[in-house]
């Protein structure tokens, strides 16, 4: 399977997903709480535009074989961002999450095979592109649910849902004394959205505590 392929289609929808959600929001909306604690519709349209550009950094510095960081100015560059356009008007964040995910998409159309390669900085550390791409994917799938409008985990891509659950299993399982490598059973007995949704930190299940990963 091309990897790559899969992945930009699939962040390409979950980009029109945000954008189609957005286009029905209100200014009363942004104001109220989204599902992120601390964090109101506002915060999180903002966030998903925010990350929209620091990908645009990374993927266009790929280009021209370059390795940079998404934040240049750290954690304080991506809070204050956040934080400073919390407050606009729906139009404005409709637009805003519209107008960064068509330019990353368009920097990713202009992406050459050997750019694939190369790397970016995160607060995660040096990552792929082809990495970041799927990191993206994620981002505005979860981002989405996120919001607390009519879109939640539920909802989720089905084929993000495989996705996930193939990165996230081995994760969860690295994190575990040696020879516990399979997920609970209180895990297995739920769908794969809510087991996804559960290693995330979006949802509970029954029986288990946090799944206790930062992916």
């Amino acid at each position: 399977m091309n990897f790559i392929d899969r992945d930009l289609a699939g962040a390409t929808r979950a980009h029109r997903a945000v954008v189609a959600t957005l286009q029905h929001l209100t200014d009363d909306q942004v104001m109220q709480p989204s599902r992120l604690p601390d964090w109101t519709v506002g915060h999180v349209a903002t966030h998903i535009a925010r990350n929209a550009e620091g990908h645009v950094r990374m993927f266009g510095a790929a280009i021209r074989g370059e390795v940079v960081e998404m934040y240049p100015g750290g954690r304080e560059q991506r809070t204050g961002g956040i934080e400073a356009g919390s407050g606009r008007s729906a139009a404005e964040l409709l637009a805003d999450v519209t107008a960064t995910a068509s330019e990353l998409e368009a920097t990713w159309a202009a992406m050459p095979d050997e750019a694939w390669t190369g790397r970016g900085i995160t607060f995660a550390g040096e990552l792929t592109m082809s990495d970041l791409l799927f990191i993206r994917w994620r981002e505005a799938t979860v981002h989405h649910a996120d919001l607390g409008l009519d879109f939640a985990w539920s909802d989720w891509d089905p084929e993000y849902v495989r996705a996930e659950l193939a990165r996230l299993t081995p994760l969860w399982a690295s994190r575990k004394p040696m020879g516990l490598t399979e997920l609970p059973p209180e895990a297995l007995r739920v769908g794969d959205h809510h087991r996804v949704a559960w290693l995330l930190g979006r949802a509970e299940i029954e029986g288990l505590g946090p799944a206790g990963i930062n992916p």
